[in-house]
Formats: structure tokens, sequence, C-alpha cells
């Protein structure tokens, strides 16, 4: 063969080469993709199934106790001196709510009665204005959502901490002030369910949202049955009221700058009887 033809030759063999390993290379990459993605893919849905998922909804009883302690305080423009507010709040919850539960997330809906004891006292430089004291009263719809995770201790013990959100919807708003009648107080009735503008406050007003830690557990009855407890700190963020309160105080006493401080929490119970559908 002449070396013109040979070369030519082995050239296209070497080619021809090169073209198949290129794509054998390729078809192997290409098999190798779908190999790791089936195997990440099975090996998801495998441990989905293999999770211990169950689903339950119940109900029973909730007992609450909830400590309001707000300073307000202020400098009256002009030079008219100082002005400090303190207020008290002690009020007992009770009800009873409904549940959702799906292992990792509890879903719960509740209706409770709150009643306790108020007071404010309010200092106007080194004078002091009458007390404010009586008994408030009120009805509010809860919705809450926790995240948690369980640990099984045995056969009939389960245990899990939780963590979550309930937002409280104002049903109804009252205040006995001592020695008086019981007011409705979106009716603005009384000179502080009034805001900067004179107007009641909405009964939304008193709306409010709560962030809860806290931790329960459960006890297996029978198969499908459980019993059901929880206890939860929860830490209330301030209502459109208790803002309001800042504005009236800076609009209608003139008082530059005011600061509202402190911290509305408390401790609460539930006990639940449940029903696991699987």
């Amino acid at each position: 063969i002449p070396n013109g033809k040979f070369y030519h030759y082995t050239s296209n063999i070497d080619r021809n080469a090169e073209f198949v390993q290129y794509n054998f290379y390729k078809g192997a990459a290409g098999l190798l993709k779908k190999f790791v993605f089936f195997c990440v893919f099975y090996g998801i849905i495998g441990g989905l199934y293999a999770l211990d998922f169950s689903l339950s909804a119940g109900g029973g009883v909730l007992f609450g106790y909830t400590f309001t302690r707000y300073t307000l305080e202020g400098t009256v423009s002009g030079g008219g001196g100082s002005i400090r507010s303190v207020q008290n709040m002690d009020r007992f919850d009770f009800g009873g709510f409904i549940f959702l539960d799906a292992t990792y997330a509890e879903l719960s809906v509740s209706l409770q009665n709150g009643t306790g004891r108020y007071g404010e006292t309010v200092n106007y430089d080194s004078a002091a204005l009458p007390d404010d004291k009586g008994t408030g009263y009120e009805t509010l719809l809860g919705i809450s959502l926790a995240g948690k995770y369980p640990f099984v201790l045995n056969e009939k013990w389960s245990v899990f901490p939780m963590l979550g959100a309930e937002y409280l919807i104002a049903l109804v708003e009252r205040r006995q002030p001592d020695g008086d009648k019981v007011y409705d107080r979106p009716k603005g009735d009384l000179a502080a369910d009034m805001d900067k503008n004179g107007n009641p406050y909405p009964l939304s007003a008193w709306n409010s949202l709560l962030i809860k830690i806290g931790a329960g557990a459960d006890y297996t009855l029978t198969r499908f049955l459980f019993l059901r407890g929880e206890f939860f700190y929860g830490f209330r963020l301030q209502t459109q009221y208790e803002t309001g309160a800042v504005e009236m105080v800076k609009t209608m006493l003139d008082v530059s700058s005011p600061k509202l401080s402190g911290l509305t929490s408390g401790p609460s119970l539930r006990f639940a009887l449940g029903y696991r559908f699987f």
C-alpha cells in the first residue's frame, strides 16, 4: 500500500476509534446519571414510606394563666412634667379545643373564656391619680399550629417537644370597674376604650399573637385511642389596643416619645383524648 493511502487509511481508523470511544463514554455517562437519579429517587420514596407517619385527631380541655405587666412612660411637651402609668393584669383561662395531628405537626382550634383582676396606677410628676381597678372578662377563639418531634419511650409512652404560634381572636371583651356595672369594651363607654380620635376600639383591637414553646406526652390506651397532655409557655405580642394607648397618650396628653415596656406571658395545660386513624 502506498504511503499516502496507508496514512489515509490509518487516520480513518483512528478517527473511527475515537468516535466509538467518545460515544461509549457518552453512553456510559448517561447510564450513570440515570442510575444515580433512580437511586436517589427510590431512596427518597423509600425513606418516606419508612417514616413512622400517623394521622390522628381528638379534643379536650385547656387551662391557662396570663400575666400582664406594662409600664408607659413619657414627658409632657413644653416642660409640663412626666407621666408614668403601670398596669398589672392576671387572667385565668379555661375552655376546650380540638386538634388534628400529623406526626410532626399539630393544628388545633380552641374556644376559651378568661377572667381576672386588672389594676392601673398613674403618676403625673409627684402626684398620684386615682387607681383604676376592676375585673375583666373575655371570650377568645384560638387557632394554633405547632411543630413537634416525637420520641417513642416504649409501647405505651411517647414524648415530644413543641414550638409554635397561636392567634387569638377576641369574641367578647368586657370590663367591670370596682363598684360599677359591666361594660362592653368595643362600645367605648369607658374612657380607656377610646382611641386617639375619640372613637371606640373595634373588637379586633384585642386580637393577639402568641409564640409558644412546650412539650407533650401521649399514652396509648388501645390500638386507636390515646391520652394526650401538653404544657406550653407563651409570649404574647402587643395588641392593637396596647399600641393604640401609646398613640392616645402622645396625642391627647401631648407626651413626646412615650415608651411602652413590659411583657404578657403565661403557662397553659391541655388534656385530650385522641383517635389514631393510622
